[in-house]
């Protein structure tokens, strides 16, 4: 029986980092993230149900326009739910045809930065969350200058608060180190090779 462990955090708390130390170690990987990214390229499901809805989303080759999705979410937070009502249920069938592709795989990994916010976390035997304190995140997010402050808020408050994820954790991974959290997602996974061999 596959043991499907989930993976959140909150933007910037290097959860992409984590999954790729989950990667290392050996585990399948499923990145939610990067599935939307592949999802948005031209001829792409998700491509077309995001022309469909939102026509100047859409670059001259078909893909999906990620900064203009973004300024019409600024404008309109309602265009964040059509989006999520069309791409969600692409995404959830991409996962799907994963976890049937590594069956046989003794754990895999979920990498969904709103894992509990979609209620993913019901579809996993554990959840670690990766956590930072609030001042190392935001320095994280804005020196990366892909985004402003607005918009960092905006994703924030979109997102189950990190007190509230930790709490609700299996485990907590914390980030403030490439070692710490190498550490921590070496004890992770021992603890679940305990659980699966008692």
């Amino acid at each position: 029986m596959t043991f499907i462990l989930g993976l959140t955090g909150s933007i910037g708390m290097g959860k992409s980092t984590t999954a790729e130390m989950f990667a290392d170690e050996g585990l399948p990987v499923w990145d939610a993230d990067a599935t939307v990214h592949r999802l948005y390229q031209p001829g792409q499901p998700a491509a077309l149900a995001v022309g469909a809805l939102f026509p100047t989303a859409i670059d001259p080759d078909g893909s999906v326009n990620r900064a203009a999705l973004r300024t019409l979410i600024q404008a309109d937070p309602a265009v964040l739910d059509s989006l999520n009502a069309a791409v969600h249920p692409l995404v959830a069938e991409d996962r799907a045809q994963f976890l049937l592709a590594h069956a046989s795989a003794p754990i895999v990994l979920l990498d969904v930065p709103l894992l509990y916010e979609s209620r993913i976390d019901t579809a996993c035997d554990a959840v670690a969350v990766v956590t930072v304190p609030p001042e190392v995140q935001r320095d994280r997010v804005l020196s990366r200058g892909a985004m402003t402050e607005a918009e960092f808020q905006t994703i924030l408050a979109r997102q189950l608060p990190d007190a509230e994820k930790r709490a609700r954790a299996t485990y907590i991974i914390p980030t403030t180190s490439l070692e710490a959290a190498r550490r921590a997602v070496k004890d992770v996974l021992a603890s679940i090779r305990r659980t699966q061999h008692a």
